[in-house]
């Protein structure tokens, strides 16, 4: 099967678009920036423009992936091979600096996205894109595959009073939209009104998953080592909310949550018919033991889980975190906590609700467990995000 093409592909094969880009450039970049033959975008923009690549930037984990953590800040430095500095996106400053953006006359944004509100490269996009909105300085988006598919939507809406740095706009937690689709949308309905053009993909289709694409899976953050990683990440980043283990310091981060007051076996015989009434499908609790290296109860066994997706039509991420986090208060009792220090710079709340991006969730999560409750807080909302949607879709 034929590998999908991404916009880095396209860029470096066509002309007409390569003549499209003016003057000094700069590339919004991290190690998933590849084109489908494993070529570092940098090189390959140095290789098309030269001496007009004058400087690049990176997200959060930093230009090429290494910062684990949250709210661990990089630095800014000249890169010792590419002799070009590169500007960090996720320290003092989180949107670009005016003078940072001083002698620059194109943007390229190459950033490969998970398909989540919470995921922040989405975010730093907007930010770079109001910045050069506000200096006139041209946005390219080299768009690439969301890696759980363009076509299946979840989660709430992100209520009012709820943005941050992990939700700026009204979206759900699984938006079903590539990285150009998700800058057409906020350009168009949020007034940042940059100067913005589109490379697209080739070879790509709404409800193709990673694997289909035949490109290579590389981390586009330190945690997220597979792609059934990030299709289990609307749920389980649910769980940076709370003191239970979401497996980061563990080879399977993102995939394996737990803690260390819950014997696993048991557990679960004890709420399997719970999920069974639930109505939840498409996915096997796995019950396990593990020992996280790093983070969330370092050097102590984790009692708890690998989610593994079963059939993917079926596996609601979003869902299932919620309900497990119901699941797991309960077991746990006073044991169980929810986030209350800060969390991706907001410290008057629970980390759980900027992460919901609402509270009722987290109450809701308290309280009944019920999915029809679940159900209604989901579609809050949801028609007016599904109509805007519409009309920015590219595939």
């Amino acid at each position: 099967m034929a590998k999908t093409k991404v916009g880095l592909d396209l860029l470096s094969n066509n002309v007409e678009w390569q003549r499209s880009i003016h003057g000094n450039i700069a590339y919004l970049c991290h190690s998933a920036s590849l084109d489908s033959e494993y070529n570092f975008g940098p090189d390959r923009l140095i290789e098309l423009f030269g001496d007009r690549v004058v400087k690049f930037f990176g997200p959060q984990h930093g230009f090429v992936s290494d910062v684990q953590d949250n709210m661990i800040e990089t630095k800014d430095f000249v890169h010792p091979h590419y002799k070009r500095q590169i500007v960090s996106l996720y320290s003092n400053n989180r949107k670009p600096t005016p003078e940072s953006l001083d002698g620059i006359d194109t943007m390229i944004i190459d950033l490969q996205d998970v398909g989540s509100r919470v995921y922040t490269y989405i975010h730093t996009m907007t930010l770079m894109m109001e910045a050069c909105a506000e200096k006139n300085i041209a946005v390219v988006i080299l768009d690439r595959p969301n890696p759980i598919g363009g076509v299946e939507i979840e989660g709430n809406i992100l209520e009012k009073g709820f943005e941050s740095f992990v939700g700026r706009y009204p979206i759900p937690m699984r938006h079903a939209m590539t990285m150009a689709e998700m800058a057409l949308f906020c350009n168009k309905f949020y007034g940042i009104n940059c100067n913005l053009s589109i490379i697209p993909m080739e070879g790509w289709r709404r409800n193709m998953l990673w694997e289909e694409t035949n490109l290579a899976w590389v981390n586009p953050s330190p945690n997220l080592p597979t792609p059934i990683g990030s299709l289990v990440f609307p749920g389980t980043v649910l769980l940076e909310g709370t003191n239970i283990s979401e497996g980061r310091g563990t080879t399977r981060s993102l995939e394996l949550i737990g803690h260390p007051k819950i014997e696993p076996w048991s557990f679960y015989e004890k709420i399997k018919n719970e999920i069974t009434k639930s109505g939840l499908d498409g996915f096997v609790l796995r019950p396990l033991q593990f020992l996280p290296m790093f983070q969330k109860h370092a050097g102590k066994t984790c009692g708890g889980f690998q989610i593994h997706p079963t059939d993917i039509d079926k596996f609601k991420p979003w869902r299932v975190g919620q309900f497990l986090i119901h699941l797991f208060i309960k077991e746990l009792g006073k044991d169980f906590s929810w986030k209350s220090d800060g969390y991706e710079y907001q410290f008057d709340r629970p980390a759980i609700d900027f992460i919901n991006g609402s509270e009722k969730i987290r109450e809701w999560a308290e309280s009944s467990g019920d999915i029809k409750a679940l159900d209604v807080l989901e579609n809050e909302n949801m028609d007016d995000y599904l109509a805007m949607r519409k009309e920015v879709l590219l595939y």
